[in-house]
């Protein structure tokens, strides 16, 4: 097998050009810097370990070369390495949580634990000296302790235990390396020792819990961060944020076999060592030396006895996060270096594992996102990489060339050559976080939008501001855009506003000014877009709210202070749009592309504005929340589109023309925190994701071919929309579907008629709506017109004529794209009565049924009287009376026919879905 045949470094020999899958994670930049960064590998490959987001990152620094280990769909919460960095251990906290264990010589997946803590994941996580067990400390409220042989094919754990809340939050947890049954963990103020052992197919566990305090040690001891184990075997060290180390004296040996009872530790805290002022944050044994790391980025080795045998420290090295030692042993250096190197001070010792414990090189990480290689030999600090400190949410792709501008809240700007992965150039805003950012069509500048509204433009090479930056915005800059022909620069911001810049020449150069701004909007605006004026090359400007708005300006009549709006059009009627983006020229018709939060694509005139389609979008746990062409590649088809599209934690690729075909579109967690933005290389051959809180952005490298084989897979013509049916094309709902169809035909021929009967494949289009409601779709007036539109002007842009009448075939897409994605939900109407109605006596939120029947009436789409009656009698299943019966003396008309018995005074959602429209309604 690979695992079995798998040797160091053979990771790296895999064919990396060949891909099965539409996107294929090429590069990680950024990593969590809250976990331990491992050194695999030293010496001529220098290889690290490390994570970023939910993926398990092996990188060759010195070969420039990548491998990530992908199978977590949430952020990796934890890891560990065994001894020998073979066997490397993950886990995550959310939902569907899971354990992974891996081969770093392969790259596989040996094993896979799910549901271990299913509900809230893990938090902390260690493997035994022997590699053969795992240890995992739930995140739950009360934590949930297991230990795990992982090697064995069974989803139990060997022991488990549940943790007190008294004992605190266990974040910490290490093995004995000379005793696998037995480890420690720890919460900031409490430490636990554990020893477990399996006796006649039973199992126990023991722990003993201490909280040291300032009247047991006279002394304060502050807060704890890492415990370990003493390599005497007879106590056991933990770190605190006061510069000490508490000691533990182990009374009893822990030597039991296994076949004995377990017994008590009597673990006592014996003493306080103040080691220094400084905060300790990583505690380590190696061999026979035990290790330290501070807020102040000092590496201070220590023998049995806790004398101070070597410090490394260095002023650029920030609070020390992770220490990890090579394999591979160094020479010892023949002298102390100079006072000019950053090593301050060593002491010799006799012992010959403290001498070769002190010639291993060594990888610091640190708190502020920065790696460095520690050489022993020569004390020399070489720095590995600086990334991101906070949230990453901007990305930018230079137009012409392989470059890509990252920004991030800590106000660090980057900008990576992207084929080869080399870092060009950086700049650091300490004012404020860079919120956005864009390239010009020309590439020469780039145009940045902060959190405290400030927009700069700069150089795009050098990164040096070619004017005074603007402050013309109230609060933080969510979009910025340059104009087609560099004119004119846009930004929107959280207060709803929309600003506009224009370049000016002066003095012989150009500059830029502030032209004007508006409160355009009353909700959040997801997007701002340039274009081209059909009639002219003047630039067209274009936002996007959540209010449903689709706001043009006028830039050629706008002036100093004054932004001139065209047009103001309500684009949905309950969805709220997302995204918006201009449509290829794949008809005469031109058209812009919206995504809505139902999971729907609109296609609009960019004339009219008038809606001329609405399609099923891709469905992946959320709604599309930014999109954007792909822009062709010179192998491409010149007939074929694909559009790239983001969701909440995932990146896609969609084919076009956009039909409702699932089996056209693709999608891959690149985030499961939360994608914050994309961009697209501009060869169309690579996309970047930002990932916002995780302080990651991701390259991918995009396979046409995959999708392209994906989607011929799928079916063509109406197979893949049978699929979306209920039961299919065999199944009874589209046998129903068949019978409405040709019921509708015998009606419009008139039901009772004794001529001949014309069969045909079509229907009127006036009849759609019958038949939607028949088979369960209830669109609004709204919906109706827009799919009676759709169909009637499908063909007129080409032919100057109207459908009047639709088959089967097109009316299956039509029902498809047009249905709710996600089917009737009971929570919606829920939501509905929360806002509509009250509260009771009971608790329970009512609509009174004068409201209720004044708001069918009045509100939304209104209801004539008899309308509104006609509907109720029917679903409440009335019968009118005959005319001269004895009860119709005063026969009552309209609303006034329901009586108290047929509408309760106080209708709940439940009622009202169960007893008035006649639905079922889920357990």
């Amino acid at each position: 097998s690979m695992v079995w045949a798998a040797m160091p470094g053979m990771l790296f020999r895999k064919n990396r050009d060949s891909s099965f899958y539409p996107l294929d994670l090429s590069w990680v930049f950024g990593y969590n810097s809250s976990l331990a960064v491992h050194s695999l590998m030293d010496g001529e490959d220098r290889v690290l370990l490390y994570v970023s987001s939910h993926t398990v990152v092996i990188h060759d620094i010195l070969q420039n070369r990548q491998s990530h280990l992908q199978g977590h769909t949430n952020v990796i919460s934890c890891l560990c390495v065994s001894e020998d960095k073979r066997w490397v251990a993950t886990a995550d906290q959310g939902p569907d949580a899971m354990i992974i264990v891996w081969d770093s010589y392969s790259g596989v997946p040996v094993r896979t634990i799910f549901q271990s803590h299913s509900e809230d994941g893990v938090c902390a996580i260690a493997i035994s000296q022997d590699a053969k067990y795992l240890v995992t400390i739930s995140a739950a409220a009360v934590q949930k302790v297991c230990v795990w042989r992982w090697t064995l094919p069974t989803g139990e754990p060997t022991c488990s235990t549940e943790l007190s809340p008294e004992f605190g939050y266990q974040d910490y947890v290490i093995f004995n390396p000379q005793n696998p049954h037995e480890f420690v963990s720890n919460s900031k103020t409490q430490v636990i020792f554990y020893l477990w052992v399996r006796r006649q197919s039973q199992l126990w566990d023991e722990n003993t819990a201490w909280l040291p305090s300032s009247q047991t040690f006279k002394c304060l001891v502050g807060q704890f961060s890492q415990s370990v184990f003493h390599f005497n075997n007879t106590q056991a060290l933990t770190g605190t944020s006061a510069g000490k180390l508490v000691v533990w004296d182990m009374h009893d040996p822990r030597t039991l076999p296994e076949e004995l009872l377990p017994k008590p530790h009597g673990v006592t805290a014996t003493k306080v060592v103040a080691m220094q002022e400084e905060s300790l944050t990583v505690l380590q044994v190696l061999d026979s030396c035990i290790v330290t790391g501070d807020v102040k980025g000092q590496v201070k080795f220590y023998d049995g006895q806790l004398r101070l045998l070597t410090i490394y420290s260095h002023d650029k090295v920030g609070p020390i996060q992770s220490i990890s030692f090579s394999t591979i042993l160094r020479d010892a250096p023949s002298a102390l270096p100079g006072s000019s190197q950053p090593f301050l001070t060593s002491w010799s010792d006799s012992s010959n594992s403290v001498s070769l414990t002190l010639n291993r090189n060594f990888i610091l990480s640190t708190s502020d996102a920065t790696m460095f290689h520690v050489a022993t030999d020569s004390t020399n600090f070489g720095k590995i990489m600086t990334e991101a400190k906070k949230a990453v949410n901007a990305i930018a792709s230079h137009p012409q060339e392989p470059l890509v501008a990252v920004g991030s809240h800590c106000g660090l700007l980057k900008v990576w050559e992207y084929k080869q992965t080399q870092y060009l150039v950086s700049r650091i805003f300490t004012e404020a976080g860079i919120q956005c950012l864009s390239y010009d069509p020309e590439g020469h500048l780039l145009a940045a939008g902060f959190t405290d509204g400030s927009v700069y433009i700069l150089d795009a090479i050098s990164l040096q501001s070619i004017c005074e930056e603007f402050q013309c915005s109230q609060g933080p800059v969510t979009h910025i855009s340059f104009s087609h022909d560099s004119k004119y620069l846009a930004t929107a911001d959280e207060t709803y506003s929309v600003t506009v810049y224009k370049r000016v020449p002066q003095n012989g150069s150009r500059s830029w000014e502030h032209l004007a701004g508006l409160v355009s909007h009353y909700k959040p605006i997801r997007g701002i877009l340039f274009g081209v004026h059909p009639d002219s090359n003047e630039p067209r400007l274009l936002s996007l709210g959540e209010d449903r708005q689709l706001v043009e300006y006028d830039l050629n009549s706008s002036i100093k202070d004054h932004l001139v709006v065209t047009h103001r059009d309500r684009l949905e009627q309950v969805a709220v749009p997302l995204c918006l983006t201009w449509y290829p020229q794949l008809s005469t018709e031109s058209f812009f592309l919206t995504a809505n939060n139902c999971y729907k694509m609109k296609l609009y005139n960019t004339t009219t504005k008038m809606c001329r389609k609405t399609l099923l979008g891709p469905t992946y746990g959320s709604p599309l929340e930014k999109i954007q062409i792909l822009p062709r590649t010179s192998s491409a088809d010149p007939q074929q589109h694909y559009l790239v599209y983001i969701t909440k934690d995932k990146v896609g690729l969609q084919m076009l023309p956009v039909d409702g075909n699932p089996h056209k579109s693709s999608a891959f967690i690149c985030h499961p925190d939360g994608a914050a933005d994309f961009a697209v290389s501009h060869d169309g051959r690579y996309v970047f994701t930002a990932g916002g809180k995780e302080r990651t952005f991701m390259k991918w490298k995009v396979n046409l071919h995959a999708l392209d084989a994906a989607a011929f897979l799928g079916g063509e013509d109406l197979i893949p929309f049978y699929n979306l049916l209920d039961g299919g094309r065999e199944g009874k709902f589209f046998r129903e579907l068949e019978d409405y169809f040709y019921y509708v035909q015998l009606c419009s021929q008139g039901i009772k008629t004794l001529e001949t009967r014309q069969v045909s494949t079509h229907i009127p289009l006036e009849e759609i709506p019958s038949v939607m409601r028949a088979i369960g779709f209830y669109p609004s007036e709204e919906e109706i017109e827009e799919m009676i539109n759709e169909v009637k002007f499908s063909k007129y842009a080409d032919t100057g004529e109207e459908v009047t009448k639709i088959n089967l075939d097109d009316f299956i897409k039509l029902y498809i794209n047009h249905r709710p994605a996600l089917g009737l939900s009971m929570k919606t109407i829920q939501r509905a009565f929360q806002v509509l109605g009250y509260d009771n006596k009971k608790g329970d939120k009512v609509i009174d049924r004068g409201d209720f029947l004044s708001l069918l009436q009045c509100r939304g789409e209104q209801m004539t009287e008899d309308e509104l009656a006609e509907c109720l009698i029917t679903l409440l299943g009335k019968r009118p009376r005959k005319e001269g019966s004895e009860l119709d003396t005063h026969p009552p008309t309209g609303a006034a026919a329901l009586t108290e018995e047929d509408i309760p005074a106080e209708i709940t959602a439940e009622i009202f879905v169960a007893d008035i429209l006649g639905l079922p309604i889920a357990e």
